[in-house]
């Protein structure tokens, strides 16, 4: 009895201590997104009002005067665009490492030193590149230009492209290569075993890998503070904009911050068990 009272005390102080930590990280979250809902002379009001009228005052000003849906509209094409090549591409790849090896290891680790390198590092050289880029005939027709789409889908693509090589690396290791031998003797081509076969069984692995390449390409600020200028400006980006000469209009950008963290994390949270059966699906098992 005695020992069962003190593991339900040792639960109750874990469960207590998860509490705290919920609300330590959930409350900046609460108070912006109930400023996005405060009328104006209630935002700066001391001591805080904890209840008001509520009021889509700021979420109007947002949409309709700062043109936020142009950031929403161009955060997703560049965040469908450059999951969609970075999935396809590191499907390829990363099959072509777990089956024959490709580089011996090396260029595996080669990938990942891209990966190493800071984006502060290489923001000032892929501004002049993209700055000469788009100059040229070509890169205007691709719009591989400052203030261009398609220079931030190449640079989402390039950033993304070696996580998923290495997170989808161990998801095919983890099939069989006994099924794919099965699959070659009774008479399909390589093509076939990877539809048929291959993508099938890896797909919780590639699902989770492009979970998060959306989430990465959605939160992105540096690269497109930098390479953007007004048409291809992202929401990151945008929330930025609501310092002006009068100060910073806290209602407005906590409407506009609501839209951009608020979405992502239901799609989280929505995805959370395929998230955790996807790396599970990944992880070594001895």
């Amino acid at each position: 009895m005695i020992q069962n009272s003190k593991v339900r005390g040792m639960d109750i102080v874990r469960f207590a201590i998860v509490i705290a930590i919920l609300i330590l990280f959930m409350f900046p979250i609460y108070m912006m997104i109930t400023t996005s809902f405060k009328p104006s002379l209630d935002i700066l009001n001391t001591p805080p009002r904890w209840t008001f009228e509520p009021t889509l005052e700021h979420y109007k000003y947002a949409f309709e005067v700062a043109n936020f849906g142009h950031f929403i509209k161009n955060t997703l094409i560049v965040t469908l665009f450059s999951t969609l090549i970075v999935v396809g591409v590191g499907t390829l790849a990363s099959y072509s490492f777990a089956r024959y090896n490709v580089g011996g290891g090396n260029l595996m680790f080669f990938i990942l030193t891209t990966k190493m390198m800071p984006a502060i590092a290489v923001v000032l050289p892929f501004f002049l590149i993209f700055k000469q880029v788009g100059s040229t005939d070509i890169g205007e027709f691709l719009q591989l230009g400052l203030d261009q789409l398609g220079t931030l889908v190449v640079c989402y693509t390039i950033f993304n492209l070696p996580f998923a090589i290495w997170l989808l690396v161990s998801f095919f290791q983890d099939i069989p290569i006994e099924l794919e031998d099965s699959a070659r003797l009774d008479g399909y081509t390589r093509w076939d075993v990877l539809w048929k076969i291959v993508f099938p069984l890896a797909a919780p692995g590639i699902a989770v890998t492009a979970i998060f390449c959306l989430l990465f390409s959605w939160n992105e600020f540096l690269f497109a503070f930098i390479l953007t200028r007004s048409e291809a400006m992202t929401i990151t980006v945008g929330v930025n904009g609501f310092w002006t000469e009068r100060g910073i209009l806290w209602g407005p950008l906590s409407a506009a911050a609501t839209v951009c963290v608020v979405p992502m994390m239901a799609f989280a949270l929505a995805l959370q068990r395929y998230i955790v059966r996807g790396l599970t699906f990944g992880a070594v098992r001895g």
